[in-house]
């Protein structure tokens, strides 16, 4: 038998016994491995099977793989690594119809599929599952027609405390006018949801279980997809839902509203270490990071744990290594975004190396649509923010440009040009751009312009006259120090004897209990409440002012004001910020005062401000039409530079002689040396000691956590850590990314993957995408795949069809091209563009 066969015998071996499966008894417990009937192995023949695996004097092998009394169970093909798994799909069918069994894996060693004969077609996993697991899915016998012909009605979803007149139609009209929010505990499916359901039927009717819903943000993915659940599980279609969140503050957030509408029929535990309560409830609720922490998904779940597995904002919550969680599990998938595809305006996709921050929000979207089947860019539903705004349940912002003249030359072509002496009196010029503002360019006097601007144009409540409930977006958490500062000693002179030092305040990572304010600021708490009106039930705090929080899944429907005193360059966070604003609200909900109810003129939200000094909405949307311009007048005092640092020369006198003494040489292996190690052990004690990167990670706020350590940790006194020292400390043979290291000190993931294994995992995600039925030609597909996703030069060779300079290339020869399909030769360097970031493979 070849070495290939071989190699996959071993593979799968070793498969089966992670996943509890016994070739041979083992105490208690009896073996559950079998191979077909003619076929019989001793313990001294194991070793031997490894050699001699797809065919015996009798024909071909195939295991079955048997339950807890011994009856067949599942029938495991086998097939060479250079044979595709599904060569032997038919033969195994039969044989597993013959054995009475519902189940089959077909394997090569690499790639696998699991194969529920009652649901149709093999699903792509990447382990094999455990005994029990697949005991306990046995259990559930899928009916899609069932699922299908549901009827979900406006009263599909109810409150677990629904009130008797939940029938009134007066009621139920006053709860859609009202957008839907809580009407005397009513809550009913809004039109578009229903829509979504009916979409995810339709999907499931033409043979789909991926499906993805495209909704804004404040249209209700949470309490769709409640309606989701309850329809796969009230219809048998699955047992157990899995529900990720990117952040941790989301799982409670998604607990509740779950329990809000559910808990009569379902029960639904947030997933917690060392705990087994996820296997007593139909529900479970995780964070992504949860499950990746020391591979945890793959050592304590089953592939067939979870029927349905619904992403939270997908793109973020199936981004890099997060990926491998959601693929890991089978069943119906489902996926929530904010972000639309087509968000990614004037992105030159011809240029997949430029460094415009777009290029990595529109590969997760892509990822994002090709991971739910939709290639072709249209999800499953979709429903847009001006959608919610032309049906009346959304707001649009009134956008606030506005500019000083630094921030105008910060955002032109040539930037803030500073002139300026160094140490030695030489003249110098340093120029800025609106990336290092409050980095690099400090300019007290635009901060106070920006305040005073914001704070004499903000919507004012409704109800009491005050500034309107705001949030703030600042570039670091010092920037965010000082507005807070700069905020509450203008109130004082806006509203003398209203505030102390009360109007503003900080909701960043290292300010204590900062998620609580977060809380305490929707339910009109924050550091007090009625501030102005005793009757009048609003947050005495007016403007929170944070950096990467209170962005993504924050609800508070009473917000008027949103100010972006920073450069955004992810669309994501852009579309996610402009969100919080959009929700309707009735201010007279917050009133006590009967006679005073009546004098409101207007208590209903029907705009919101955003202020942009920033630009960003037309780095977006060049063509936005603005609703309202204000020129900023010149700022005074530092505006000549702002005390934006010069460069500084560090000066050394040495008066001595000195001579070579000695010369060793040492070659240093991959291990590097002990100093880089201990470099680098030093480095994780630091990152895991500070309490505002551990609290941010645990959030999920990767953006927070590396600004702060590009920050407040890089190239401080004594260790002068920087990414280049631990990259090499780290001796692998890629170019790390700083969160890949923060993920590996923080145990998410168990080590760094050297570059072939990510070329590894890149070309099985191209597998299990396009199943090449040329099995012969996997070999030369990955040769393929992997010498244009790492050389500039066959990229160029490839891209300019300059083919007979492959006939020196020592990496990919002429003879290598040959031996690839066709086809693939344009698909596969068009699938690399579009999915691989190739700055991972980076020496």
């Amino acid at each position: 038998m070849s070495v290939k066969e071989a190699t996959a015998r071993i593979k799968i071996n070793k498969l089966l016994e992670a996943a509890g499966w016994r070739f041979f008894a083992d105490g208690k417990s009896p073996a559950n491995i079998q191979l077909e009937p003619s076929i019989s192995i001793k313990t001294q023949d194991l070793d031997a099977l490894g050699q001699n695996f797809e065919k015996s004097s009798k024909g071909f092998i195939d295991f079955l793989l048997l339950n807890e009394k011994g009856f067949p169970f599942i029938v495991l093909e086998a097939k060479a690594e250079n044979k595709s798994p599904m060569d032997g799909k038919e033969q195994a069918r039969k044989y597993a119809r013959s054995q009475n069994c519902r189940f089959i894996i077909l394997s090569n060693g690499n790639l696998h599929y699991f194969w529920d004969l009652e649901r149709g077609n093999p699903y792509v996993i990447t382990t094999f599952p455990t005994p029990t697991s697949v005991m306990g899915y046995q259990k559930s016998i899928p009916d899609p027609k069932r699922l299908i012909e549901e009827t979900v009605d406006d009263n599909y979803i109810v409150l677990t405390q629904r009130p008797n007149y939940a029938a009134d139609a007066a009621w139920k009209n006053e709860a859609e006018r009202q957008g839907f929010i809580d009407a005397n505990s009513l809550r009913f499916l809004r039109p578009y949801q229903k829509k979504a359901i009916v979409a995810l039927q339709n999907a499931v009717k033409d043979g789909k279980d991926r499906f993805l819903f495209e909704m804004a943000t404040g249209t209700g993915k949470t309490l769709t997809s409640a309606a989701v659940i309850k329809l796969i599980l009230r219809t048998g279609n699955a047992r157990r839902v899995l529900f990720l969140v990117d952040r941790l503050e989301l799982e409670d957030q998604a607990k509740k509203a779950f329990h809000k509408v559910l808990a009569n029929d379902y029960k639904t535990v947030i997933y917690k270490e060392n705990r087994d309560d996820w296997r007593h409830a139909e529900i479970v609720v995780t964070t992504v990071q949860s499950l990746l922490f020391n591979n945890k998904y793959q050592q304590l779940f089953s592939p067939t744990d979870f029927d349905l597995v619904i992403s939270d904002e997908a793109h973020r919550s199936i981004g890099g290594n997060a990926r491998a969680v959601f693929d890991f599990f089978i069943g119906y998938k489902l996926g929530l975004t904010a972000t639309p595809r087509d968000y990614l305006k004037k992105f030159d996709k011809s240029k997949p190396t430029t460094r415009d921050p777009r290029e990595y929000e529109r590969r997760l979207l892509l990822d994002t649509y090709r991971t739910f089947g939709c290639e072709d860019g249209q999800p499953t539903y979709r429903y847009s923010l001006l959608d919610g705004v032309k049906d009346g349940f959304l707001i649009n912002p009134t956008v606030v440009d506005a500019r000083s003249e630094i921030t105008t030359q910060l955002l032109s072509e040539n930037g803030f040009v500073v002139e300026l002496k160094d140490d030695q009196g030489e003249d110098q010029k340093e120029t800025y751009k609106q990336r290092e503002f409050e980095k690099r360019f400090f300019a007290d006097s635009t901060n106070q312009l920006l305040c005073k601007t914001f704070l004499e144009h903000a919507l004012r409540d409704p109800v009491s006259g005050e500034i309107g409930k705001a949030i703030v977006f600042a570039v670091s958490q010092n920037h965010a120090q000082k507005l807070v500062q700069i905020l509450n000693l203008m109130a004082d002179i806006m509203f003398p004897g209203k505030y102390q030092s009360n109007f503003a305040v900080q909701v960043t990572s290292r300010i204590p209990k900062s998620q609580q304010f977060t809380i305490n600021f929707t339910n009109n708490n924050l550091l007090g409440s009625a501030n102005f009106l005793p009757t009048y039930k609003t947050s005495k705090a007016r403007v929170c002012v944070t950096v990467g929080m209170m962005t993504t899944g924050y609800d508070c429907p009473d917000l008027l004001n949103l100010g972006l005193f920073r450069p955004i360059f992810s669309p994501t966070d852009f579309i996610q910020i402009k969100g919080r604003g959009t929700r309707k609200h009735n201010f007279l909900e917050q009133l006590r005062d009967e006679d005073l109810k009546a004098l409101i003129r207007q208590p209903r939200k029907t705009a919101y401000k955003l202020f942009d000094f920033f630009a960003n909405c037309e780095y977006f949307e060049e063509d936005f039409n603005y609703d309202e311009i204000i020129k900023l007048p010149q700022g005074k005092g530092k505006e000549e530079g702002g005390g934006g640092p010069g460069p500084t020369v560090t000066t050394y006198e040495h008066l001595g002689a000195d001579i070579v003494s000695s010369i060793k040489e040492e070659i240093i292996g991959t291990e590097g040396m002990k100093i880089d190690r201990m470099f680098y052990e030093k480095f994780e004690d630091t990152i895991r000691e500070d309490p505002a990167i551990v609290e941010a990670v645990e959030a999920g706020q990767w953006d927070r956590v590396i600004d702060y350590v590009n920050r407040e940790v890089f190239d401080k006194p004594n260790e002068f850590y920087t990414l280049d020292k631990l990259r090499k400390a780290a001796a692998v043979d890629r170019r790390l990314s700083l969160r890949e290291i923060l993920e590996k000190i923080f145990g998410l993931i168990p080590r760094f993957k050297s570059r072939d294994e990510l070329l590894e995992e890149e070309f099985s995600k191209f597998v299990a995408d396009y199943k090449p039925e040329e099995a012969e030609a996997i070999p030369a597909l990955k040769n393929y795949f992997k010498a244009y996703a790492t050389s500039d030069q066959i990229r160029h060779i490839i891209e300019t069809r300059e083919y007979t300079d492959l006939a020196t290339n020592p990496i990919f020869s002429t003879r290598d091209l040959r031996a690839v399909p066709e086809q693939y030769r344009t698909i596969i360097p068009n699938y690399i563009k579009d999915y691989v970031p190739l700055n991972q493979f980076a020496a």
